[in-house]
Formats: structure tokens, C-alpha cells, sequence
């Protein structure tokens, strides 16, 4: 008894140390926030836009740090969301303080749809008369589109650089030879020769239509980035492609031979013809501005008597009230308070999204139904609007997307492991007890009988015949129509224009422009943005913390067998009996 009692004292010991360490740190990191918030911008210079120094995503965060769950891991790098960015190089085009952006587009973190809003973003700063240089020493797919955009592009003259100006691809990861050798069989159920969301499971290669339908985004993806770079460059589209695929760029000689860098410099160089540029005599009066602090010093959200409001559905949708995620109810609640909100005018559904819970994209739909018979109603795709992201957004007034947006997959899908397998192969024996002929068919240790797997059949027809219905109505086409389209097949949103899935290619702020005008705002001074949910600041996050438990990383994280350990995460999570509507991948831009 006495072992217990010292080994119990040891642990609330420990917990309360981890405890008051953890409010230590929390107290450092709100000094040092506090700090920042006290610098000051120069009053003229260069607006260095330096996409490895913050991460570019939907919402800011309202503190330019990290969440307390992760405070050990240091990443300092600030969150600057979408509609805060444009605005930010908005404010720049007529700040007499800012004579030009300096564009370093690489180490950025940004998804595609992202890197499209920015770059058509700095073109139409570029249209006010003022000047974008971009410089650039290791060039990748995304980095270079975005740095096309520049009035001069510079590359470091130095060799040994890393330019991964190669095409895009998508690295397809399958699993189940792997669950075979230990013992786990995977149940799916779905509907959509193209609903691949599962297969990686029980397949040991791609099925001929998910291939098809990944070369054919992919193809789609690039389409948009090589005329776009071809474009600005002055070179035809096949000529750019002939470099690419002959591995032509390696060298900075070769990018300036090709023309697609105007001149190599080393950073004496630079720094000399950045200070002409900005007509200073040296390096110390170039007056940089971190374009971080830019935007926290110049874009200030302030709800007016006028607002259009921005709702963010950003992330998977899920049930319950989980920050973070699309969480259901949580969601419900904040349609409900715009509805009801009379400074709100209209409002954009602002959807990056890749789907997920089907019972919570109806819960959320439903809420925004409501929502636009009182108020206009538009949505804006960011990289991803598919599946549950599109059954929830599907019906408003007008939908805006990117090229390079992931959309429709308009398919649903259950999938049920079961490890009777495992079992054998470890010589543990399991026997169930019901009330039922059924009961433990989610028990999860035997496989579904041909009664049951029709049971389930049953439901995935059921919900795929509501949701091709649901886009027919909400589209005005031929329920056959979208059937022919859907099949759980993914579009770019380039593609997805031509198909009827989406109204126009354009982006965030051209939804919040026609949301406007459809209040009868004709300009964009009579009205304020606000965007929905609110920002947790740091002292929330921190709080919210206490209740967390942190998630240990998987040891293949960060390894080329990341794939495995995102099937290993996605198949433990998924609930046995639920049915979901949710693209099968996450592509990241290199």
C-alpha cells in the first residue's frame, strides 16, 4: 500500500510540475508576442514578402504563434490567412510607403488553390504601376508559378542549389499486403467506381479509374501552372514543357539561358540593385517590411453596421464541436448566429474542405439552407471543396473555385477493419454473447456475412442517391446527369467549370465582391468583412490545451514511407458503422 501511495504522489507530482512548466513557457511565448506587437514598420521601404518566413492558409491566427499543444516544437513561423493577405497587398498598391514587393517564393507553405489567389493577387498589384522582383535559388513547381508573376526574376548565381523545376505528380500509397502479413482485412462498402477513398487498403496497385482520374487532375493542375509561367515568360507552352520533361533546369545558367530568369546575381549583386530600385544609396535604407507584420499593422478586421460575412469550413468535416475541424454542431450554431446577425448582409461560404461525416455535412447544410432564405449566400472553394465539402456548398447562389481546386467526388464510402486475423496470429481466442443474430457485427473481430455487408450496401445506396439528388436540384441538371459525373470521381475546378459543378473560376474576394453586390453594395467602402469562426487567441489555445492530450508522432512521419503512417492514422480513426463523403488524398505542392 505504501509502494502505491509514493508511486501516485510521484505522478500527481509530475503532473503538476508539466503543469507549471507548461504556464512557464506559455509566459515567455506571450512576452516575446508582446514584443513583436510593439515593433514598429519603417515609414518607406520594400515589402519583403518572404514566403518561407509564415504559412499561408485560410484564417490568420489572431496571435502569430503557434498552438499551446505544440509550444515544445518552436515553430515560430506566423499564420497569415488568404483574404488577409490580398488585403494586405491591396493597402500596398496605395501605401506611399511601400515602393515595391521583393517576391522570395521559396520554402513557401501554401496549397495550390493558395498560390493561385496570391499570384493573381500580385499581378493586380502590379497593375497600380509599382514593381514585384522576385528572387529565387532553389526553384520548385509552386514556387517558380508564383514567382512568374514578377516584373524581373533573379536566381542566385551560386551551383549547388536544389531546382525542382519538374512537373507535378501524386504518390499513390497501398497497404494491404502489408494488413495481409498482419492479419487485418478491411470491409469496404461504397458507391462510384471512382470513390477511391478506401482502396488503398485492399488494393495492392491503383484501379484503372483511380489512375485515370489522378493522371487526368494532375495534367489539369499543370495545365494551369505551365500556361501561366509560359505566359509570362513569353515562350509557348510546348517550349516550356520540352525543358521540363528533358530535365533542361539544372544549373542557374540554365534557367537564365532559357529565359526563365532574367539575370544571375550573388547577394552583393542583389542587395546593389534591390538599393536602385528603391533609389537608396545602400543596403540599410532598403527599409525592409516583413510582410507578416505588414499585415498585422495594416489589416485590421472591424465590423461595421454593414458586414459581408466570410464563414471558414476549413477542415474535415466531423460530428460534434471540435476546433480545429468542420465540427457539426459547432458549425450549426455559428450559421445560426450570422443568420440572426442583422449587421450581416450577405455572406460567403468559404469552403477547404475535404469532406468527411456525412450526418454532419447534412446538419451544416440544412443550417446554410435556412441561412439563404433570409440572406445571399456564396461560396468560394480554396484547395480543396470535395465530397462533404461540396454537399455542403453545392446550393448556394453562385460558386467561385480555383483552377487547381479539388471538387466534386461526390461519392460516399464505409470502411470497416477487422482483425479476427491478428488474433489467430497472436493465439488469442475471441468469442461474442449477443441479444441478436447481428449484434456484434461491428465488433470488429470477424468479417461481415453476405447479410450484413447487404445492410450496409443498403445505406451508402441510400445516402449516394440523396446526395447525386441533392447537387441535380441544387445545379439544375438531370439527376442522370450528375450521375454520370459523380461516381465519386475528384475535378480540378478547371474541369469541374466545364462539367457544370462549379460557376466561375475566381477567387475568395471575387465571391465576397458579388455577395456584396447582390446586397446592392457598390462599392467596397460601404461595407466591412468579418470572417466566422473567430480565431482562438493564444491565451484560449493555451487553456484549451489543459484538456488535450498530444498526439504522439507517428516515427514514419517524416520519412518516404509517410503514406503509411497517414493509412495507419486514417484507418484507427474511422467509426466503424458511419458512412463518409470524403476525397481520398491530400496533395501537397513542391
Amino acid at each position: 500500500m505504501k509502494e502505491f501511495v509514493k508511486t501516485m504522489l510521484a505522478v500527481i507530482c509530475g503532473f503538476v510540475v508539466l503543469r507549471i512548466l507548461r504556464i512557464l513557457l506559455f509566459l515567455v511565448f506571450l512576452g516575446s508576442a508582446l514584443m513583436s506587437g510593439t515593433s514598429t514598420l519603417p515609414r518607406q521601404g520594400v515589402l519583403d514578402l518572404d514566403m518561407s518566413a509564415f504559412t499561408l492558409t485560410e484564417q490568420s491566427q489572431e496571435v502569430p504563434f503557434p498552438s499551446t499543444a505544440g509550444l515544445m516544437s518552436f515553430d515560430m513561423l506566423p499564420v497569415v490567412g488568404m483574404h488577409d493577405a490580398v488585403s494586405a497587398l491591396r493597402t500596398a498598391a496605395s501605401d506611399p510607403g511601400v515602393k515595391y514587393v521583393l517576391l522570395r517564393a521559396d520554402g513557401m507553405a501554401a496549397g495550390m488553390a493558395h498560390v493561385e489567389e496570391l499570384r493573381a493577387a500580385l499581378a493586380e498589384f502590379r497593375r497600380s504601376g509599382k514593381a514585384v522582383i522576385a528572387y529565387t535559388e532553389n526553384p520548385g513547381n509552386g514556387s517558380y508559378y508564383l514567382a512568374s508573376v514578377a516584373d524581373k526574376i533573379y536566381m542566385g548565381s551560386q551551383h549547388g542549389g536544389n531546382a525542382m523545376l519538374i512537373g507535378l505528380s501524386a504518390q499513390l500509397t497501398f497497404v494491404k499486403d502489408l494488413l495481409d502479413k498482419v492479419g487485418v482485412h478491411v470491409q469496404l462498402i461504397r458507391h462510384g467506381k471512382y470513390k477511391s477513398a478506401g482502396e488503398m487498403f485492399i488494393r495492392s496497385g491503383a484501379s484503372p479509374e483511380n489512375r485515370e482520374q489522378n493522371q487526368v487532375m494532375v495534367n489539369s493542375c499543370w495545365k494551369v501552372f505551365s500556361s501561366a509561367i509560359a505566359q509570362a515568360r513569353g515562350i509557348s507552352e510546348e517550349t516550356f514543357n520540352g525543358l521540363v520533361d528533358n530535365l533542361s533546369l539544372v544549373q542557374p545558367e540554365d534557367f537564365q539561358y532559357c529565359g526563365l530568369v532574367d539575370e544571375l546575381v550573388d547577394h552583393e549583386a542583389l542587395l546593389e540593385k534591390l538599393c536602385t530600385l528603391a533609389q537608396v544609396d545602400k543596403a540599410e535604407k532598403l527599409g525592409l517590411m516583413p510582410f507578416a507584420d505588414y499585415v498585422m499593422s495594416k489589416v485590421v478586421e472591424m465590423p461595421g453596421r454593414n458586414n459581408v460575412a466570410v464563414i471558414y469550413a476549413d477542415g474535415e468535416i466531423v460530428e460534434g464541436k471540435e476546433y480545429g475541424m468542420v465540427a457539426g454542431d459547432r458549425f450549426v450554431k455559428i450559421i445560426d448566429e450570422v443568420r440572426k446577425d442583422n449587421t450581416v448582409k450577405a455572406v460567403v461560404l468559404r469552403v477547404n474542405s475535404p469532406g468527411g461525416s456525412v450526418s454532419a455535412s447534412v446538419k451544416i447544410r440544412t443550417a446554410l439552407d435556412l441561412l439563404q432564405k433570409e440572406k445571399p449566400l456564396v461560396a468560394s472553394y480554396g484547395d480543396y471543396a470535395a465530397s462533404g465539402g461540396y454537399w455542403i456548398s453545392n446550393g448556394c447562389q453562385k460558386i467561385y473555385s480555383g483552377a487547381t481546386t479539388l471538387t466534386g467526388s461526390i461519392g460516399v464510402f464505409s470502411m470497416i477493419p477487422e482483425f479476427s486475423g491478428v488474433t489467430k496470429k497472436l493465439g488469442v481466442a475471441m468469442e461474442s454473447v449477443g441479444s441478436n443474430k447481428h449484434s456484434d457485427m461491428f465488433s470488429l473481430m470477424r468479417p461481415f456475412d453476405n447479410a450484413e455487408l447487404a445492410y450496409m450496401q443498403a445505406s451508402v445506396e441510400d445516402i449516394y442517391e440523396s446526395f447525386v439528388n441533392l447537387v441535380a436540384t441544387s445545379r439544375n441538371m438531370d439527376p442522370a446527369r450528375v450521375d454520370e459525373i459523380a461516381q465519386g470521381r475528384v475535378w480540378t475546378g478547371a474541369d469541374a467549370l466545364q462539367i457544370g459543378l462549379v460557376d466561375e473560376i475566381g477567387t475568395l474576394e471575387d465571391a465576397i465582391a458579388y455577395a456584396a453586390a447582390l446586397a446592392d453594395f457598390h462599392s467596397s467602402d460601404e461595407y466591412k468583412v468579418v470572417g466566422y469562426p473567430k480565431p482562438l487567441t493564444l491565451f484560449e489555445e493555451f487553456m484549451m490545451s489543459f484538456g488535450q492530450t498530444p498526439q504522439e508522432p507517428y516515427v514514419l512521419a517524416d520519412t518516404p514511407f509517410a503514406g503509411i503512417a497517414k493509412a495507419a492514422q486514417s484507418l484507427t480513426k474511422e467509426q466503424p458503422s458511419a458512412v463518409y463523403a470524403r476525397l481520398p488524398y491530400m496533395l501537397e505542392i513542391r
